[in-house]
């Protein structure tokens, strides 16, 4: 199941963060990383989801 949430964390990396840890301080962080810029928003997404 982490292959399906890291390939979506590539994509779309708030979808990837919301399916791992649900909607709190890591899924509002990736947001607004993604936000300000796509690739921290694909870094932190894989970190999370890796890290729990």
């Amino acid at each position: 199941m982490d292959v399906v949430r890291i390939l979506l964390a590539i994509l779309l990396p708030p979808l990837g963060v919301f399916l791992q840890v649900g909607i709190g301080l890591h899924f509002w962080l990736n947001i607004l990383l993604t936000l300000l810029g796509y690739i921290p928003g694909i870094i932190h997404a894989i970190y999370v989801i890796l890290k729990h």
